[in-house]
Order: structure tokens, then C-alpha cells, then sequence
């Protein structure tokens, strides 16, 4: 059954379908995209989750649980694969350990697959047959005129990358499956083309016409590109540094430490303090779990158990 009505205190249109299942009654709650935009979206897939923040104990805090269990009480029977699957984004600075985590995760559960930052894609942007730009080292190499053009085309392979299907062995999983990206839309816009234009490498005309689009894009594509949990890979700038000299990529020879200290105090700000900006209401409900990566958790089992541990109880929440 299909019904739509006006609200007289919002004065949205809302539609509201109802079905049976198991002696229920379930009433699903849409509304349209934009006013002028009538296309209907469903907002009770995925209801909001209480801001919260998992701190390195992995204990999570009330708000989230709750937020947690009303999202569950408020999602649809699962009927479709995709609807126990969990989306999750790895965030860090630059040489914190993201790829390296993202190995291991995927070593531990066939469940947890992660979908690779496309760095590729930034070092050879074709540009016609027979040449390619390594879009990467050219920000780097001159930020006042390419950091506008970086983010752009980073922001858009991001969101390619976080709207493909997930691999189809996470369908059929008999568990809860869960899809871990490497950075995601957001820190593209709230970490590095933020930290660019508060350095002047990204001017004001710039930054307007960047958040313009990237707001009017994740508004189109809604659910799809929206997140169930956010891991933050946490380590002083210092050792992230010594790390990003260890992987001696060409294109990073010029970072220095003042660029990580800038990108580590705009996590801190993002998912730890919360005192970022955020222009995206369910953003601002996803819980955070903050892992100290400082230590050699590659290597070292004892550090490495410990955060797969803190993972699981993440996930499971979620």
C-alpha cells in the first residue's frame, strides 16, 4: 500500500508504503530528492546511527549503541544480500598505515573486502593514445596550479570506486558482509581539498565551485555513497613521515612534516573533536572507531591481534 500526504510542521511530501511480513506491520518512510526533483528515495534502508566515537579500548559509547539499535529497529526485513552489508572507510594521514591495515583485513575474514585507493588512476591520466600525466607528482610539484585539478579528479575516482557493486562473493556470504574503502569522498573534500585551500593552493573561486558540485553529487547518489562506520588509523606526524621516506614514492620526495602535521590536526578535527563543518546529516551520525597505529602492527602479532580484535567488535555493532 501506497500513500502520500503533506506535512503540515515540514511541509515535505512524504510517501509511506506498508507491507506485512511475519504478522508485522512495516511502514517505510520516502521522501522526494530535491523539491524540484520528485524522484523517490528510501529513506528507511538505512535509518540514522547515533554519533559516536570508539576509542582504542573499542568500547562503544552510549549514543552509538543507540543510534546502533535504531537503525536496526527502523531498517526493512533483510530480504536482499545488500542490505547486510556494511560500507566502512579506513582514514589516516598520509603514511599512517592505511593500505598496509587494509592487507591485513583482508587476510583476516573472506567477509571483509577492501576496494584499494585508486592511486593509479592520479599517475597515469591519459591524456591521449600514446601519453599519460602523473596528475600525483604534478600537484606536488606545483600546488598553486594543480591542486583544483588534483582534487577534482580525485573526488571523482573516489566516488566511481564507492559506487561500484561490491565483489560478488560478499552477496553471497552466509555473514555480514562488510566493503572497506581506502578514504572516501568525505576526507577528500573535509581533509585534503579543505587543507589545500586553508594553505592557498586552492583559491576562494576554487574552493565555492568544489564544494558546490561535490554537495549537488553526494545529494544525487544519497545511500549509495553513505558509510556505516569510519576506522581512523591514528600516529604522530613524525612517524608518518619517517614511513612515507621508507616507501620512498617518487612523487612524495617533497612532502614535509608541517603538510602531515596540517592533515593530522584535520582528522583530529573531523573524527575526534568533531568541530569540522559538515554539510551532510548522515555523516555527522557515523561512529568512528580511532586505532592507534603508531606502533609496528605489521610485524609485531601482539599489536596486531589487538586491533583486529577492536575491528571485530566494530563491525559487529554496526
Amino acid at each position: 500500500m501506497a500513500l502520500s500526504l503533506l506535512s503540515s510542521s515540514t511541509r515535505t511530501c512524504m510517501r509511506l508504503n506498508s507491507y506485512l511480513h511475519k504478522g508485522e506491520l512495516t511502514v517505510l518512510i520516502s521522501l522526494p530528492r530535491t523539491a524540484s526533483n520528485k524522484e523517490w528515495r528510501n529513506t528507511g534502508r538505512r535509518a540514522v546511527c547515533g554519533t559516536g566515537r570508539v576509542h582504542a579500548t573499542a568500547q562503544m559509547n552510549e549514543s552509538t549503541l543507540k543510534g546502533t539499535r535504531k537503525r536496526r529497529a527502523h531498517a526493512p526485513p533483510v530480504g536482499n544480500e545488500l542490505e547486510r552489508l556494511r560500507r566502512v572507510s579506513i582514514e589516516g594521514n598520509i603514511a599512517v598505515g592505511k593500505s598496509t591495515f587494509a592487507k591485513l583485513l583482508h587476510s583476516v575474514n573472506k567477509d571483509w573486502d577492501v576496494v584499494p585507493e585508486p592511486v593509479g588512476k592520479w599517475q597515469n591520466v591519459g591524456t591521449s593514445e600514446k601519453t599519460a600525466s602523473n596528475l600525483l607528482d604534478m600537484m606536488y610539484r606545483d600546488p598553486q596550479r594543480w591542486s583544483y585539478t588534483f582534487q577534482t579528479f580525485s573526488c571523482m575516482s573516489r566516488m566511481h570506486t564507492q559506487l561500484q557493486p561490491p565483489a560478488t562473493h560478499l552477496l553471497g556470504s552466509g555473514g555480514t558482509p562488510v566493503q572497506v574503502f581506502e578514504r572516501s569522498v568525505y576526507s577528500d573534500r573535509y581533509i585534503f581539498a579543505l587543507t589545500l585551500f586553508e594553505l592557498g593552493s586552492i583559491n576562494a573561486t576554487e574552493w565555492a565551485v568544489y564544494q558546490s558540485w561535490h554537495s549537488f553529487l553526494l545529494e544525487q547518489f544519497g545511500q549509495r555513497l553513505e558509510l556505516e562506520g569510519i576506522i581512523y588509523l591514528k600516529a604522530p606526524p613524525q612517524i608518518c613521515l619517517e614511513r612515507l621516506k621508507r616507501r620512498d614514492r617518487d612523487e612524495e620526495k617533497g612532502v614535509k612534516l608541517d603538510y602531515l602535521e596540517k592533515l593530522h590536526d584535520q582528522h583530529e578535527n573531523w573524527l575526534v573533536n568533531k568541530s569540522t563543518e559538515l554539510h551532510f546529516e548522515q555523516l555527522k551520525q557515523v561512529p568512528v572507531l580511532v586505532l592507534d597505529t603508531s606502533g609496528n602492527f605489521e610485524e609485531d602479532e601482539k599489536v596486531k591481534n589487538n586491533l583486529i580484535s577492536q575491528v571485530r567488535e566494530f563491525f559487529s555493532m554496526l
